[in-house]
């Protein structure tokens, strides 16, 4: 891989793990802790804050697409690069919209079980984390 490609396919993986960890397993939890912080309030916080997570995250997923296509990039890194970005997809076509749908029936007042949209949510984040971090390694020793 060539050095400026694999130079910045280095920068965006470190910087999305780096946003994800801090937002979805610093932040998300967090909120709901803060003194005055009700459910519906920490929802609407929740679904501003990752609408922009997904937006960057969207933005670096092919700036690393490109870089990585650019680069000649060696078999680890491009199946790595498609493994998160095919999650990052599955969460916004598959889970968001679930997750979108729930939180606007708890914030018109309907009551109900929890949603288990969450749940598949922290699993693909966890899967993203664990990629981006074999990822990296990857990219730091080609």
């Amino acid at each position: 891989m060539n050095t400026t490609s694999a130079a910045l396919a280095s920068a965006v993986t470190f910087v999305w793990l780096g946003m994800v960890l801090a937002i979805s397993f610093l932040e998300a939890p967090l909120k709901f802790r803060a003194p005055g912080v009700t459910i519906p309030v920490g929802l609407g916080i929740g679904r501003l804050v990752f609408r922009a997570l997904n937006l960057v995250e969207t933005v670096l997923a092919v700036v690393m697409i490109v870089a990585v296509a650019v680069g000649a990039a060696p078999a680890s890194v491009v199946g790595l690069t498609a493994a998160v970005a095919a999650v990052l997809l599955a969460q916004l076509v598959f889970v968001r919209p679930r997750l979108n749908r729930r939180s606007d029936r708890v914030l018109a007042g309907e009551e109900g079980p929890r949603s288990r949209g969450h749940l598949a949510y922290v699993a693909l984040e966890l899967a993203k984390v664990g990629i981006l971090i074999a990822l990296g390694v990857c990219l730091v020793s080609v």
